[in-house]
C-alpha cells in the first residue's frame, strides 16, 4: 500500500487506519473485518505497541452494523482533495464520486475508452466481479469529470505509463490517509443514495427517508424499480444489496 522498509515493530496508527480502509473499500464482510482487527490488535501488543489500534467503534467497525441499519456514505471533501499532489489520484476520486465507481475501476479507468457521449462503458477487467457495464453521464458536473480525467490520462488510463497498478493503488491509498480523506468507498454509497432519491422522488432510508413498510404499493414498486436500475449501475448481481447502500 506504499509503505516501504517496514519491519514487524514499525506498526503505527497510519497502518492500521490504510488497512481498515482497504478492507472496507473491498466490501469485505464486517465479520470479517473484525477477526482480522483481532490479529491486527495480537500483533500490537506482541510488539508493544498495544495503543496503535484504537477501538472498533473508531473505525466504524461494529457487529450491529452487519445488518445494515446505517449509512456509510461518505462527501468528497474539496478542501482535503486540494492537497493531495498526485493528479491521478485526485482524478479517480473524483471518478468514484461521480460515477459510483470502485476504487480499482477509478484507477484503472481509461476516458477515451470510456466515454460513449450519454454513458460510460467499464471494462469487465478493471471491476471486482469480472462483468462489464455502462452508467449513464446524467449532468454536467459528470462531463466536467470526464474531460478533467481525460486531461490527465490522455489516451491511457489513470496509471502513469511508467509504473503498475499496485503501485498507484498504493499512491492512492498513502495519498488519501495523508490527508484524512478514509472511507472513500463510502463515495460509492452516496452516488447510490442520490440516485435512488433521482429515480424515485424522495430520499432513501439510510439519507431519512421512509422505509419499505411504509411506501404505498405504487411507491413500492418504483422502489423496486429503483434499486433494480442502481444495482446495475454499480455493477452487482443481487438486487438485495442495495439495501447496504440504501437502506431497507
Amino acid at each position: 500500500m506504499g509503505y516501504r522498509n517496514m519491519k514487524a515493530t514499525s506498526l503505527k496508527q497510519k497502518h492500521v487506519d490504510a488497512l481498515v480502509n482497504r478492507w472496507l473499500s473491498e466490501e469485505i464482510q464486517m465479520e470479517t473485518i473484525l477477526n482480522r482487527m483481532s490479529h491486527v490488535r495480537w500483533w500490537a501488543q506482541k510488539i508493544g505497541k498495544p495503543n496503535v489500534v484504537l477501538s472498533n467503534s473508531h473505525y466504524g467497525l461494529s457487529k450491529d452494523n452487519s445488518d445494515n441499519d446505517f449509512s456509510k456514505a461518505r462527501e468528497l471533501d474539496e478542501d482535503k482533495l486540494k492537497k493531495i499532489t498526485d493528479e491521478y489520484v485526485v482524478a479517480s476520486l473524483r471518478l468514484q464520486a461521480a460515477f459510483g465507481l470502485r476504487r480499482e475501476e477509478a484507477i484503472k479507468f481509461i476516458p477515451s475508452y470510456a466515454n460513449q457521449g450519454d454513458y460510460i462503458r467499464i471494462k469487465a477487467s478493471w471491476t471486482k466481479g469480472g462483468k462489464a457495464r455502462t452508467v449513464p453521464i446524467r449532468n454536467t458536473a459528470q462531463r466536467e469529470t470526464l474531460n478533467h480525467a481525460k486531461t490527465i490520462a490522455a489516451n491511457g488510463s489513470l496509471i502513469p505509463r511508467s509504473i503498475r497498478y499496485d503501485k498507484q493503488r498504493g499512491r492512492y491509498e498513502k495519498a488519501t490517509n495523508q490527508v484524512g480523506l478514509n472511507k472513500m468507498h463510502g463515495l460509492r454509497h452516496r452516488y447510490a443514495q442520490q440516485r435512488y432519491q433521482e429515480l424515485t422522488g424522495w430520499p432513501c432510508r439510510h439519507a431519512g427517508g421512509p422505509c419499505h413498510k411504509e411506501l404505498t404499493p405504487e411507491q413500492k414498486a418504483i422502489d423496486k424499480n429503483a434499486r433494480s436500475i442502481i444495482s446495475r449501475e454499480l455493477g452487482h448481481e443481487r438486487l438485495c444489496v442495495i439495501t447496504t447502500y440504501c437502506g431497507k
